[in-house]
């Protein structure tokens, strides 16, 4: 195969990931309800196995976030588990893939800021949050980072975050879950070719963003005033972080592409294929809602 967009680590085209996608058989996927969820096996054969899908949560909210979150990974093919502090330890041996979830502000100190006033820290989950980010880098996880996950992707990765972003940027503040806020996406994009969508309507809960960029990443969506909505790698490991929370828009189809990349990246990570190519040529396959 030729050398795809990950400098020559063995991935092919997308064309070529959709062409195998297409060849494959489809299977059925019985969840422990007894619903059947239409799906495909992967061409190596493993694909009637969900992949495992770690989700760090707020742990005090995370009882009512998880399952939204557990839904948006089962109509994407996967299987979520629930990480939060003092809840189960972490094994990053045992997942296929990572969902960093939204929450809190992140610590000020971890990227060089000032702290705000009348906000919520939790220096916590910000260890935990660390530690599965950077295991998932050299692990090769594939990464969904939600709001605060795609600020912690940044600040990981040697990004800055303006704490107050709505003193820095004139975009209109919303705080609703609904998809209210207008996100205009880059062009050629991984974004872009996953949610096939120059415009989102997206939900906003914010009010930290992104500054300075991380080390390998690229902005790949802002709104009306300039401020960073989600940003991206432009090399395997999959990694795409979004300023919105896309598991409360899952009525929408935009928004459940964005999970079913997640998981056919972590299918192709167990396949040794290119992930961002896997990621691309799912989102041109119809989802089961769509058959």
């Amino acid at each position: 195969m030729g050398a795809g967009r990950d400098g020559g680590r063995g991935c092919g085209s997308a064309s070529a990931a959709l062409r195998r996608l297409a060849r494959s058989p489809r299977v059925d996927h019985f969840d422990p309800h007894g619903l059947v969820v239409p799906g495909r096996a992967a061409a190596s054969g493993g694909g009637a196995v969900r992949p495992l899908i770690g989700v760090t949560v707020s742990r005090r909210s995370g009882w009512r976030v998880f399952p939204f979150m557990a839904f948006a990974v089962w109509l994407a093919g996967g299987r979520a588990l629930r990480w939060q502090t003092g809840h189960r330890e972490v094994d990053l041996e045992a997942v296929h893939g990572v969902v960093i979830g939204g929450g809190d502000d992140i610590e000020p100190t971890l990227y060089g800021g000032e702290l705000q006033l009348d906000v919520r820290l939790d220096p916590d989950r910000d260890a935990l949050e660390q530690h599965v980010l950077r295991g998932a880098f050299e692990r090769n996880l594939p990464i969904l980072g939600i709001c605060r996950g795609a600020q912690m992707l940044n600040v990981v990765l040697g990004g800055s975050l303006h704490g107050d972003a709505y003193a820095v940027h004139p975009s209109r503040r919303y705080r609703t879950v609904l998809p209210r806020k207008k996100v205009d996406v880059l062009q050629g994009t991984l974004l872009s070719h996953t949610a096939r969508s120059a415009c989102l309507r997206v939900n906003a809960l914010h009010s930290q963003a992104v500054d300075r960029l991380g080390e390998g990443l690229r902005v790949a969506g802002r709104d009306d005033g300039g401020m960073v909505q989600a940003v991206e790698r432009l090399t395997d490991p999959f990694a795409l972080g979004v300023q919105w929370h896309p598991e409360y828009l899952v009525y929408r189809r935009a928004h459940r592409r964005l999970f079913r990349a997640l998981v056919a990246a972590a299918r192709a990570r167990r396949d040794a294929i290119c992930q961002l190519d896997a990621a691309e040529a799912e989102a041109a396959l119809p989802g089961f809602l769509e058959r």
